[in-house]
């Protein structure tokens, strides 16, 4: 965090923080910890800073803690105007259920800030820090603290804007985790444009480092994702599952964790389940007391006898969680039900995605009544409904089928404006500035990356890895794809099928779906027989994508030709807008640069789209990430003029220009001759008419290829496409992908990379080593001014794609004059 000047702390408040220090330490070792419970001591944190605001006098908490009055930490604060205040006690009103007794005290006292006011905490430790935040708008002579707006700010990360308490019967709690990169001072400034802000307590505590691990497993797509380390977070949720509210004074670092009954969607499956807090042992490395305590790992919900049928249900957990931000998921678990190793195997999906696949505890910790934990990464795009939800079923299916989960903790993370705050989220500004400032990359929003448009809102149901259904090989039905689970599921069934059947009755046509293919000039409508026949009756060895949409097949026509079939998945709604938009798209564009849609079926409940087979696949699989052969410098700069003719057709050659809005080389696809075809149009979007500039519409997108003007501003236009191909072209040039968590913080984004290296004129030193050296100079120049151009701040100083392809063009004659090395190998040539 960018410090600011500190003042100088009195003797006094210096005696206050050590004793803080000590009686931070006393309280943790006197919490209810067995001597074996854990093979590390109290955690002692470098910094604490502990404020009851407004109070006349320290307060000491059941816990132990002693909060100091800002008399005893004046030179902490900066403010104008001293407003305090202060109540007996809060009124029978307040609801206080979600908040331990010990912390009520905290609540009774107020500090009013009329104007900007700022604590400074000095930082001996960097690393990571809480910063706990109390709120409840008491009665005040002077102002009426429910009519406070205001934002509160930890250096430069928003940690609430424009903030607001309307319900006098209601305490907040925010909690954040943040990494505080230097050893100067932290300012934590709270302001208001709008009216006055306020605040009852404070804490400002360092964290254990190792609390946040910098791996976790992205469930979209799946796979590792690392960087977590670099991120700030707001802690949503902290979950006891299956036990009763921890509160601080049990917990080493003085969390409190609520316990899950109002998350569970399906109690009656559910069974509690606890032992002795002595039977938990902590392993070593592994699961700390820091990570959580035993009173955790002791408690959990286990799979009970729920009175279905079906017994291979799924415990199911689901979290209300603003869907503008990715989120990090820790979830604890800890064997405590099993009677010998290996006896327990269980899937864990998040928001219908597979998490973790035959997960077997007595492995993982090789024994039993071990606590162990695994972190997620769930990306902004893969949240419906403004929710999370977890789930856990059996893997297999054994004499006994069950899962078990002990805790669960949910940490928003901090997004590109360097935010926690919904308000402040995507297409959001902090102000003028340059756009490193603006827009930081958000590593974990970068999973989405590697996968196509159609993938953003991927819904893998949950049933995916269990025996399908009898009636499934029939193919009658969308409930052919549902087991029956209880009442909720069937209403889910029902709303999504009449959704589903009002688009294919839509008014398109008056025979709905079909007549309306066939007005569109679709020629082929395919029986469903024939598309199983296609695909080997849809066998999984024939799958060669997955995505929210459902799956793609490869298939064999009885002429042998070979195709791409999509098939629809009922489970996805998100998945039946971008497949209505699809059809739309391609009903109005045929180019020899487009990925072409051959036919359609839609029999028995289906929705199933045929297209050409592109055999080399997605540009990015021959940049880097695979065994395939590199491509020559000829050979990119031809595919990138194929992909441009595309797009430059798309904005232009229609009746009314189209917006792809979602370019990237996974939706860049090559044919058996490498010739370039744009292709995934779900997210496409009619472009603005002659008397406007711009369409208003939600940030969808990969980040990475996102234009920063439509991040910001939430308007779209052809030059957001113009955007996304520069960043395209400098991935050709370079072959790394457009975002990369792993690397130091300066390289994360290609698109800064790449040009603060050809502003120092030496580009060449990131160039891609097989073509390093191969590309004639002039060529390279004139390639990396139209990639330049193409990633301008704002969209009026970019070309349009006519400009870029012209200049592509040019860099391409400028090639083969020279006769440089960069030429195809024999054989390699390309049909453009």
């Amino acid at each position: 965090m960018k410090a600011q000047h500190s003042l100088p702390l009195s003797m006094s408040t210096l005696f206050f923080l050590c004793l803080l220090r000590f009686t931070y330490l006393v309280s943790a070792q006197g919490s209810d910890f067995p001597s074996s419970a854990s093979p590390i001591g109290p955690y002692v944190p470098p910094d604490i800073y502990l404020i009851d605001c407004g109070s006349p006098q320290q307060t000491k908490l059941d816990d132990g803690r002693i909060f100091l009055s800002e008399r005893d930490t004046s030179p902490l604060l900066r403010t104008k105007q001293d407003v305090l205040a202060q109540v007996d006690s809060l009124p029978s009103s307040v609801s206080s259920s979600s908040h331990p007794a010990s912390l009520l005290p905290l609540y009774r006292t107020v500090r009013v800030f009329p104007d900007e006011a700022i604590y400074t905490f000095k930082v001996s430790h960097a690393g990571l820090h809480w910063v706990r935040l109390y709120f409840h708008p008491i009665p005040c002579p002077t102002y009426n603290l429910v009519n406070a707006v205001f934002t509160v700010t930890a250096n430069e990360l928003v940690l609430l804007h424009d903030f607001s308490m309307t319900d006098i019967s209601k305490l907040v709690f925010k909690e954040y985790l943040i990494s505080v990169n230097s050893t100067d001072t932290v300012l934590l400034k709270f302001s208001s444009e709008k009216s006055f802000s306020f605040v009852n307590a404070i804490e400002f505590v360092s964290a254990p480092d190792s609390l946040i691990s910098d791996t976790a497993t992205a469930v979209l797509p799946l796979g590792e994702f690392t960087g977590l380390t670099t991120y700030d977070y707001e802690v949503t949720y902290r979950l006891n599952v299956g036990g009763p509210t921890v509160s601080p004074s049990n917990d080493t670092l003085f969390r409190t964790w609520q316990p899950d009954n109002a998350y569970m969607t399906f109690a009656e499956g559910a069974q509690n389940v606890s032992v002795p807090f002595d039977v938990i042992k902590y392993p070593n490395p592994g699961a700390t007391a820091y990570i959580a305590p035993y009173y955790v790992y002791a408690t959990a919900d286990q799979m009970a006898d729920s009175g279905v049928n079906q017994q291979n249900f799924n415990l199911t957990w689901k979290m209300s969680v603003d869907p503008s931000f990715s989120y990090m998921i820790r979830m604890h678990f800890c064997d405590i039900v099993s009677k010998s190793l290996n006896q327990l195997y269980f899937d864990v999906y998040i928001n219908g995605l597979m998490g973790a696949s035959g997960l077997d505890l007595s492995s993982l910790t090789g024994g039993l009544a071990i606590p162990y934990y695994k972190d997620f990464v769930l990306d902004a795009s893969a949240i419906r409904n403004g929710s999370i939800m977890i789930q856990l079923g059996p893997a297999v299916d054994p004499s006994s089928p069950n899962a078990i989960l002990n805790g669960i903790e949910i940490f928003k993370i901090s997004n590109p404006a360097k935010s926690l705050d919904s308000d402040l989220a995507a297409g959001s500004s902090l102000g003028p500035g340059p756009r490193t400032n603006k827009m930081k990359i958000f590593a974990a929003i970068a999973l989405a990356t590697g996968i196509t448009a159609m993938f953003l809102f991927a819904k893998s149901f949950l049933w995916k890895k269990k025996k399908k259904p009898q009636t499934w090989k029939h193919g009658k039905s969308f409930s052919s794809w549902f087991s029956p689970l209880n009442n909720s599921k069937a209403h889910l069934l029902s709303s999504r099928t009449s959704y589903r059947s009002s688009f294919l009755s839509s008014s398109k046509s008056k025979s709905g779906f079909s007549s309306f293919f066939a007005s569109a000039g679709f020629g082929r409508t395919f029986t469903f027989k024939e598309l199983q026949e296609a695909t080997q009756n849809f066998d999984e060895k024939a799958v060669i994508g997955v995505g929210g949409f459902g799956k793609v097949y490869l298939g064999a026509l009885e002429d042998g030709k070979k195709v791409a079939i999509k098939r629809g998945n009922p489970s996805s709604q998100q998945g039946i807008n971008e497949f209505q938009t699809e059809i739309q798209m391609l009903s109005r564009v045929r180019h020899r640069h487009l990925v072409s849609l051959i036919g359609y079926c839609d029999e028995n409940s289906e929705m199933i789209l045929v297209y050409e087979y592109m055999a080399n696949g997605p540009l990015r699989d021959h940049l880097y990430g695979s065994s395939l052969p590199p491509l020559s410098w000829k050979q990119r700069l031809e595919i990138c003029i194929g992909a441009a003719r595309g797009l430059h057709y798309l904005h232009t050659g229609a009746a009314q220009g189209i917006i792809h809005r979602d370019v990237k080389t996974t939706n860049i696809l090559l044919d058996e001759n490498f010739l370039a075809k744009v292709s995934d149009f779900g997210l496409s979007k009619a472009a603005p008419n002659l008397d406007q500039t711009h369409v208003s519409t939600a940030v969808k997108g990969s980040f990475g290829y996102l234009d920063p003007e439509y991040f910001r501003r939430q308007q779209l236009s052809d030059k957001s496409d113009v955007y996304s191909f520069g960043v395209v072209l400098f991935e050709v040039l370079c072959a790394r992908p457009a975002i990369n968590p792993g690397l130091p913080r300066e390289q994360v984004s290609l698109a800064e990379w790449a040009m603060q290296w050809h502003r120092k004129g030496m580009l060449e030193k990131i160039i891609d080593p097989h073509i390093a050296g191969k590309i004639c100079p002039q060529a390279l120049k004139k390639y990396a001014e139209a990639a330049e151009k193409c990633l301008a701040e704002y969209g009026v100083d970019r070309p349009a794609m006519s400009d870029v392809l012209w200049n592509l063009e040019s860099a391409l004659q400028l090639e083969e004059a020279s006769g440089s090395s960069g030429h195809d190998p024999p054989g390699g040539g390309l049909q453009v």
